[in-house]
């Protein structure tokens, strides 16, 4: 395993260990908004599920396709985006919404969206970028001028847009309809630890790991997170 992999493990256990009751069900209509390559979808698929992914590039569907048929798995693909997921309304169990949100126009109309498309009772997982720790990195790298601006900035900031706080997330969430389950913090150390560390120590990976999963949800470190993972039920 490569120290991208090590590391892109460590980033990503927290919202696998989330979802993972989530998906110890039988098989549920899934679809992932901007899977794009399947990083996702195709373990989703492993599991048994039925997977669409939806997203608007044509070379991202064409590695998910190349990624599943490696693992034998089918997930189906389909160019497209938010506004116009070519879902039929109540036709998902589980709706994956990581790293789009940040992108979108309209947010809360994004949400509404993903709340028609889901069965009563049906779960969304929301990944989404956090303002805080987005303000903590450019002034570490001496971009103080950024930093300030950014602190109460709710619009979209460069390619990466928009970035939000865990009480705007919720309330979001809330505007749309949905009851919000949990919130756990994503990557609060992982992209701080040097790799050569994750490379050369070892059993440093999965004591990283560990790390992230007992932080997730304590209060305190939870504005020091890249990222905010939202757990939601349709009514």
């Amino acid at each position: 395993m490569t120290v991208s992999e090590r590391r892109g493990s460590a980033r990503t256990a927290v919202v696998w260990d989330t979802l993972q009751p989530i998906l110890d069900a039988p098989p549920l209509d899934v679809l992932d908004i901007g899977g794009g390559t399947g990083g996702f979808a195709v373990r989703v698929a492993e599991l048994g599920h039925r997977v669409t992914v939806v997203d608007p590039s044509p070379d991202a569907l064409a590695s998910l396709a190349r990624r599943a048929r490696e693992i034998g798995v089918e997930v189906e693909g389909r160019q497209g985006d938010l506004a116009a997921l070519g879902v039929p309304d109540s036709g998902a169990d589980l709706v994956l919404c990581h790293g789009v949100l940040e992108v979108v126009e309209d947010p809360a109309a994004a949400l509404a969206t993903l709340a028609r498309v889901l069965r009563p009772g049906g779960r969304l997982s929301l990944l989404v970028a956090q303002r805080n720790a987005s303000v903590v990195a450019r002034a570490m790298a001496g971009h103080f001028a950024q930093a300030l601006a950014m602190l109460d900035d709710t619009g979209p900031s460069g390619r990466a847009g928009r970035r939000f706080t865990s009480a705007e997330a919720v309330d979001l969430l809330a505007g749309a309809g949905f009851a919000v389950d949990s919130v756990h913090g994503v990557r609060v150390f992982a992209d701080l630890v040097p790799g050569s560390l994750l490379d050369l120590e070892p059993g440093a990976p999965a004591a990283l790991a560990e790390l992230e999963h007992a932080v997730s949800q304590r209060s305190d470190f939870l504005p020091l997170a890249a990222q905010l993972h939202l757990v939601a039920t349709h009514p």
